[in-house]
């Protein structure tokens, strides 16, 4: 049983997932960059405005956890999962996440910066 609040532990996982979401943007920001488009300034503008709008929510986060004693360490990775260590003012908790679920949730996160974050403003 975790004593991590839910809304802690939320905040902590964005700590693992957002700067997944960076990667996965950097790596397509260096595809568009080599791509033959046409027109390429636009995708590249678009791209990057998501790269500061998740490094700003990733400060933050990292904000927040500096400010609440709260850590994420990752421990250990093979082909199935990933574990973390979660240091939560003063306790120690280790967390396993199946590596699908971290893709799907990276994916998510995704969707929701280029769609539904203007959706949720309007």
């Amino acid at each position: 049983m975790t004593r991590i609040p839910e809304e802690d532990r939320n905040i902590m996982e964005k700590a693992i997932y957002l700067p997944m979401v960076l990667t996965v943007l950097n790596r397509d920001l260096a595809v568009v960059e080599r791509s033959p488009f046409k027109l390429r300034k636009p995708y590249l503008d678009f791209i990057e405005e998501m790269m500061r709008v998740v490094q700003r929510d990733l400060a933050e986060t990292k904000k927040y956890m500096n400010k609440n004693s709260l850590k994420v360490i990752e421990k250990k990775r093979d082909e199935a999962f990933t574990m973390f260590l979660f240091l939560y003012k003063g306790y120690e908790e280790n967390h396993n996440y199946f590596n699908p679920r971290i893709r799907n949730k990276v994916q998510e996160l995704l969707e929701f910066y280029f769609f539904k974050r203007h959706q949720s403003h309007s």
